[in-house]
C-alpha cells in the first residue's frame, strides 16, 4: 500500500508484521508528506527495494520468525542499496539492540510504542545522512550532463 501520490516527495518503505503498526507509521509519514509503501515480511520488502530504490528503510527487528537485522544485511550487501538508511522500530527486549543494529548498517534504532514527533525527527535525519546528499548530488550532476 502506497500512502501518497507525491512523486518527488522521499520513498520511505515500511517493514512490520504487525498490521496496526505499518498503518500507524504510515499515518505519521503521510502526515508529513512522505511516500511510504509498506510491507508485512522482508521477502516482498525486499523485492519492492530493488525494484524502487526507497530512499529510507523503517524495519521491525523481528519479524514473524524473520530477522531485520539479517534484512538489513542483505540490503546492505546489494550494491543499489548500499546507501539506503535502515532504520529499526521494534519493541523487542533485545540485549544490546542498538549496537547490534548498527554493526549490520543500521542507522537509528526506535523502540515502540513510539513518540510520532521522534519518529519524523529521525526520519529528516537519516534522509540527509552525508552519504545520501552526496549520491543525490552525484545523480543530479549525471542527469543535467
Amino acid at each position: 500500500m502506497v500512502y501518497s501520490d507525491k512523486a518527488k516527495q522521499p520513498l520511505i518503505l515500511v517493514i512490520d508484521d504487525e498490521a496496526d503498526v505499518l498503518g500507524d507509521v504510515a499515518t505519521v509519514l503521510a502526515g508529513a508528506g512522505y511516500v511510504c509503501h509498506c510491507c508485512d515480511n522482508s521477502e516482498k520488502a525486499l523485492r519492492f527495494a530493488e525494484i524502487t530504490m526507497p530512499d529510507l528503510i523503517i524495519s521491525d527487528i523481528n519479524l514473524d520468525g524473520e530477522s531485520g537485522l539479517e534484512l538489513c544485511e542483505s540490503i546492505k550487501s546489494k550494491n543499489s542499496l548500499k546507501d539506503v538508511p535502515v532504520m529499526f522500530l521494534s519493541g523487542a527486549q533485545i540485549p544490546d539492540i542498538i549496537r547490534r543494529s548498527h554493526a549490520v548498517g543500521g542507522a537509528y534504532y526506535l523502540r515502540k510504542p513510539f513518540d510520532p514527533e521522534v519518529l519524523l525527527e529521525l526520519v529528516d535525519k537519516a534522509l540527509w545522512m552525508p552519504h545520501l546528499v552526496h549520491s543525490h548530488e552525484q545523480a543530479a550532476g549525471s542527469a543535467n550532463s
